[in-house]
């Protein structure tokens, strides 16, 4: 039995007929009115903002998000018993959440400002990672090629010569990491601080999605706005902002292209499981998968819709 009490057999796909099944199924534990919720996005989760309840309904999407489901729960009350600048938990109820087989988080709603994170906002949230006590719980050590394998084993719909070349890009990928030396200490990182995980609100900047959260190299917790700022269009140059408040250029470190690679795959493997009821963002995905299969570094990618 997996956590939820069912196996993947068992547990419908993530459709937007689940999903909204699985929206009016939470309202019913938490006695709140989801008509007319709005989903966020659906990608390696499918996050939902009710209109009627301050409320934002957060939905594991793979085998690999399910299996973090306990630890996210975890790290959000650690953090607010710290009194950290971190997403609420919705109080009153058990959680994780199942509904229709599926984990299910729920948070209350941050106010905010639509104002984007700067690279200082972004530096000050992995300085209060960096000054955090070892956690009263065990949390993992920092494999990223864990969730990377089991993505790519949840495939569904890219065809078997696309997964072999992403088998065996991984593996290459995962022998370079061997030779790689950290510069920095390790300890208690986030795991995927970049804008998209932080919200503004009127008090300042709040960190969510602690999917990642383990113990592990700082390096890591500095490579998502760099690879941002070479992959993306945002707007600004935050990497060069955080990295100058930091102290520490993580692009000029002779071990960034191996978790720049790492960073990559994440970005491309996240949607597998989900590739065939999401079609939304395949079109972003094939542009994504081709850049990398033909060694394109000057590609640019945008968000998934």
């Amino acid at each position: 039995m997996t956590l939820d009490g069912l196996n993947a057999q068992q547990r419908e796909p993530l459709t937007p007929a689940t999903l909204a099944a699985v929206v009016q199924a939470v309202g019913e534990q938490l006695d709140v009115d989801v008509r007319d919720a709005v989903m966020v996005k659906f990608t390696n989760n499918a996050v939902f903002r009710l209109a009627h309840a301050p409320v934002v309904v957060r939905i594991a999407g793979s085998e690999a998000m399910r299996q973090r489901a306990p630890k996210v729960v975890q790290m959000a009350a650690w953090l607010a018993e710290l009194g950290h600048p971190a997403v609420r938990l919705v109080s009153g109820i058990d959680q994780p959440i199942t509904a229709h087989g599926h984990l299910v988080t729920a948070w209350q709603t941050v106010p905010e400002t639509g104002a984007r994170p700067t690279g200082h906002d972004l530096a000050a949230i992995i300085r209060m990672f960096e000054a955090l006590p070892p956690p009263p719980f065990p949390l993992p050590t920092w494999n990223p090629f864990v969730e990377i394998w089991q993505r790519i084993r949840d495939a569904d719909g890219v065809t078997s010569a696309e997964l072999a070349f992403l088998e065996h890009l991984t593996a290459e990928v995962q022998q370079r990491l061997r030779d790689v030396r950290f510069a920095l200490p390790p300890g208690v990182i986030h795991g995927d601080i970049f804008a998209g995980n932080v919200l503004m609100s009127p008090d300042g900047p709040v960190i969510c999605d602690f999917d990642s959260t383990s113990i592990g190299p700082r390096e890591w917790d500095l490579t998502p706005v760099a690879v941002g700022k070479l992959r993306f269009d945002y707007p600004g140059d935050t990497h060069s902002v955080l990295a100058a408040d930091y102290g520490f250029d993580v692009t000029t470190w002779d071990g960034f292209p191996v978790l720049q690679q790492i960073r990559e795959l994440k970005l491309i493997t996240s949607v597998l499981p989900i590739l065939n009821t999401n079609p939304r963002i395949r079109a972003q995905w094939r542009h994504r998968f081709d850049s990398i299969r033909n060694g394109d570094t000057s590609a640019k990618w945008t968000t998934y819709s």
